[in-house]
């Protein structure tokens, strides 16, 4: 039933102005749309406000044994600010730049689905169709839909966490999606489709064969025709990072007894990015990662209200304000995603109402993904307070948690067994 959806793709003319820092023009007139955030006010945060989210930053790199780290925050009403900190390397080599290029990791998963949903709506698929019509020859899949692949409901299991050693090990072999994805459907189902999240990288693979499929058209052009091109995400491709713009180096740090190794880190920067194929596969910069999580949070490709209608918790114990459908996380009243590609962990959430956005890399993955997450929802939480600038109004709503609490559960989770710095 593709009519769940309402999908917004208009045409704009040529001098639109997006009205914040984040925008970038350049792209085809006829192609893009305008992400309807309010405007962003010029000049830094307070300095109160900058000191905390610098500390908070420098806290986590150093709790999730990160060298670098590139940081975008944007509070329409109060400032802004767009950084790289720290160094490529461990050693202190190499500055970290805004300009550098990583891997959007797991906001490729709602990338996935913002194409499902618009094919939908062209009448190329149905959400409720099985995966079975467009991929075959994969056993026991009779049951599961596009939609609850997009979801994360299908019961289906991931293969990173078994293949993780070999990537370290051979980082230039490409993979077939078809070969990663047996690891996963090779697990135990924990569930009938449709009754509870399961993180499921195999998951996201299918449904991007699928929409292969149904369009006769590879993922990388999928992702360029139906997002990047729309939302003028000019550095965003699908696949490995360009050659000629600076990448920051992704690092995995060894396990040293019941610690990392963080100061020995292996330098996995050119990974092969077929390990995450419609799952992680997409490479970004900050801008672009803030920009689209601002598109997710308006509805400016897809209604952000039904994508996450029916949403579930993500675990059993997950608090009630975190919620997950449709390849996005509702945090509070933020709508992003955060994950792991070996060696980068990033996070991208925004408030539709307020404009508040945050994007996030650190240069380090072994911690696993809930240091972006949390690194997201400390920064949000610490400019959610910013005063307002001369002549704006700050948001009276806030956020159900506050940074010191996520402060303290990033430090807690230190992996390190002796820091980087």
């Amino acid at each position: 039933m593709h009519g769940r959806f309402s999908v917004r793709r208009g045409v704009v003319a040529a001098a639109a102005v997006v009205g914040m820092v984040l925008s970038l023009a350049a792209c085809t007139p006829d192609r893009s749309v305008s992400i309807d955030v309010p405007p962003q006010v010029e000049g830094a945060f307070p300095a109160e406000t900058q000191e905390q989210l610098e500390a908070a930053v420098a806290n986590a790199m150093s709790a999730a044994g990160a060298s670098g780290a590139i940081v975008g925050v944007w509070a329409p009403w109060s400032g802004s600010w767009v950084s790289g900190v720290g160094t490529q390397t461990p050693g202190g080599g190499g500055e970290v730049t805004t300009d550098m290029q990583f891997a959007a990791a797991k906001s490729t998963r709602s990338m996935t689905c913002d194409i499902l949903y618009q094919i939908a709506d062209e009448g190329l698929v149905d959400l409720d169709d099985s995966i079975t019509e467009y991929v075959a020859a994969v056993p026991d899949l009779e049951g599961i839909t596009l939609d609850q692949l997009c979801d994360g409901t299908s019961g289906i299991g991931s293969y990173s966490s078994q293949l993780l050693r070999m990537w370290l090990d051979n980082p230039d072999r490409r993979w077939a999606p078809r070969e990663l994805a047996a690891f996963g459907l090779g697990q135990e189902r924990t569930a009938e489709p449709g009754a509870q999240y399961r993180d499921s990288d195999a998951g996201y693979l299918l449904l991007g064969l699928a929409l292969e499929r149904a369009t006769g058209k590879s993922a990388g052009t999928l992702v360029e025709e139906y997002v990047a091109d729309p939302l003028d995400l000019t550095a965003t491709t699908f696949g490995a990072p360009d050659p000629e713009i600076p990448v920051l180096t992704g690092l995995f740090a060894p396990q040293d007894g019941d610690r990392r190794n963080c100061l020995d880190s292996l330098d996995i920067t050119d990974l092969s990015r077929t390990t995450g194929f419609t799952d992680a596969g997409v490479t970004t910069d900050i801008t672009d990662l803030g920009r689209y999580a601002q598109s997710l949070a308006t509805s400016t490709l897809v209604s952000a209200e039904e994508r996450l209608e029916g949403a579930l918790p993500e675990t059993g114990s997950s608090p009630s304000w975190l919620t997950i459908g449709g390849g996005v996380f509702q945090a509070g009243s933020l709508i992003g995603q955060h994950g792991v590609f070996p060696g980068y962990t990033t996070a991208a959430y925004s408030d539709p109402e307020s404009g508040l956005t945050v994007a996030l890399v650190l240069n380090q993955s072994a911690g696993g993904s809930g240091f972006g997450a949390r690194l997201a929802w400390e920064l949000a939480a610490i400019a959610s307070k910013a005063p307002a600038a001369a002549g704006q109004t700050a948001p009276a709503a806030g956020l159900p948690w506050t940074p010191e609490q996520y402060r303290q559960e990033i430090s807690e989770r230190a992996i390190c067994a002796e820091p980087i710095s």
